[in-house]
């Protein structure tokens, strides 16, 4: 009986291995999965693939978006600027002269600009110009005086004088005396309609001193914005340092 019962199961496993490996033909996938199969949509189009074909299948599958996307490019470096050149500095400007109540609305008004320099204040001469003569300068001495001073009578010119004294003007010839420039300025053209040639005019007055400010080693756009406010002022002016 114990012999039966062994060759029995013996021929039972050995079924059930046959079967499992496909020795006695593969079932359908309705006995191994029906309501599952019930529900496919074109069931009859399914195909089982062995081991073999399902490896193929995978190696052909299509590479991921991020596989065939191309590679970031790096942008172009921008081009660098070359280093500006260092502006040129100008070694002294002198702004000036300026009579003592200009010297302090001049400072007031650069004040305003934020130049980031301090000038140097300095005292200059100055001729407070109180008239100017109308001459013929020197030329000859006594006798070039005296030779100069027939030719003007010969074109009617009465108003001279020979001047004297210990000066650079010894023996040049007066030819008059105004207060203003434009003054001065016609009695020239007057005489020289007659034929006077070489006729001069010399400011006079007396000798003073007067205010200027120096700025040292600054660009020429600094200096142009001193120019500016000097401008303003009577007779003062921006120009190089003596």
């Amino acid at each position: 009986m114990l012999k039966f019962i062994f060759w029995a199961l013996l021929a039972a496993n050995a079924g059930l291995f046959a079967y499992g490996q496909g020795y006695l033909g593969q079932g359908g996938l309705d006995e191994h999965e029906p309501e599952r199969v019930k529900h496919q949509l074109a069931r009859e189009r399914l195909v089982q693939l062995t081991p073999a074909q399902a490896k193929a299948a995978a190696g052909n599958t299509a590479p991921s978006e991020s596989e065939t996307a191309p590679a970031p490019v790096a942008a172009p470096p921008l081009p660098v600027a070359p280093p500006a050149a260092p502006a040129q500095l100008l070694a002294c400007v002198q702004a000036g002269p300026f009579s003592t109540a200009d010297a302090r609305r001049f400072e007031a008004r650069i004040a305003r600009l934020n130049l980031g320099t301090q000038p140097t204040r300095v005292d200059t001469p100055f001729q407070q110009v109180t008239s100017r003569l109308v001459y013929l300068p020197p030329n000859g001495g006594r006798e070039g005086a005296q030779r100069r001073s027939a030719e003007l009578k010969e074109r009617g010119v009465s108003n001279f004088f020979i001047m004297q004294g210990d000066s650079p003007l010894r023996y040049a010839i007066s030819l008059g005396v105004f207060k203003s420039e434009a003054a001065a300025q016609r009695q020239a053209s007057d005489l020289e309609r007659q034929g006077v040639r070489g006729v001069r005019i010399l400011p006079r007055g007396p000798q003073t001193t007067r205010t200027a400010f120096q700025y040292r080693r600054i660009d020429a756009a600094t200096r142009t914005r001193i120019a500016g406010v000097a401008d303003g002022f009577s007779g003062a002016a921006a120009r190089n340092c003596d």
